[in-house]
């Protein structure tokens, strides 16, 4: 029994040793200020969904374009829509991947870009930055929050790339705070694991 109770002591001292890191970094107040900052337009995005749903069926529309659409329309739109917000969900693409002839194939064609999407939105959100009222916010208004967007910027490219939220936000948002490109790069090939993992569910289905 003593053994496990010094196991158990040790354990709980590390966590508490965790948590007083967490707070003393401002890690919680990080994630608490990124979660308020995106709630607003997650709900804004979901009533606009929900809206035009009284009237026209979103994703059946969507589904109408890929099946309009030739192949290289279809694969441009979604690299377009994975650089700018990633508001079209990528299991629609995902699906019409799975109707092709060669569906893997298609399918990592779709990772790709979206990985590529997200690294370009890194770029797009970084050139926003030479604006001066850009620049100027952030270094004055927001220099706290840039502080720990910097430490703890690689969990926004994660969330983004596994989490059903865009991707590309979180990526323009790293490059907004000028995150290490590197780091981008490492952490945003969760993306392709998002994909391949969504596709194998999608495909079992059709």
């Amino acid at each position: 029994m003593k053994p496990t109770r010094s196991r158990s002591n040790s354990d709980k001292t590390r966590i508490q040793l965790l948590h007083q890191y967490y707070s003393y970094t401002g890690f919680y107040e990080f994630v608490w200020i990124a979660i308020k900052n995106a709630f607003p337009y997650i709900v804004g995005f979901i009533a606009a969904v929900v809206t035009a749903n009284q009237f026209i069926d979103v994703n059946a529309t969507l589904a109408r374009v890929t099946e309009l659409l030739p192949v290289y329309g279809v694969l441009g739109f979604f690299f377009v829509s994975e650089t700018i917000l990633g508001l079209v969900p990528p299991e629609i693409f995902i699906a019409w991947s799975g109707n092709m002839p060669r569906p893997w194939m298609y399918l990592s064609i779709l990772a790709l870009l979206s990985y590529s999407g997200g690294l370009m939105a890194y770029w797009l959100g970084k050139f926003m930055t030479s604006m001066p009222a850009v620049h100027n916010y952030l270094e004055v208004k927001m220099a706290k929050q840039l502080r720990n967007s910097k430490k703890w910027g690689g969990i926004l490219i994660v969330i983004g790339a596994l989490l059903p939220v865009p991707f590309a936000v979180s990526c323009m948002t790293a490059g907004i705070i000028k995150y290490p490109f590197k780091s981008v790069v490492y952490y945003g090939s969760l993306r392709m694991v998002r994909i391949f993992a969504y596709g194998f569910v999608v495909f079992s289905m059709l």
